[in-house]
């Protein structure tokens, strides 16, 4: 195992992620974030926040299916959320 070192700097939504490797950035919020590293690749992570749980995938390979669970396990959520308040 070798050093490694990784700084980030956050602009509102956007994020500068400087590492040994060069310069990245990302935007987005803690659910949906798209990242471009300092080699160009782009990915989008589709994240429910507070749980550790992620999904990455390639930026090439289209967000469709990860979008819609995400969209899923928010309305989930509210109507769970809804359920318990009454």
């Amino acid at each position: 195992m070798g050093f490694s070192y990784r700084k980030s700097v956050r602009l509102g939504p956007f994020r500068i992620n400087a590492s040994k490797s060069g310069v990245g950035w990302s935007v987005g919020t803690k659910a949906v974030r798209t990242t471009v590293t300092p080699s160009g690749r782009r990915y989008t992570t589709f994240s429910v926040p507070g749980t550790g749980l992620s999904y990455r995938t390639d930026a090439k390979q289209g967000c469709l299916v990860p979008l819609a669970l995400g969209l899923g396990l928010g309305v989930g959520a509210v109507w769970c959320g809804i359920r318990l308040m009454t």
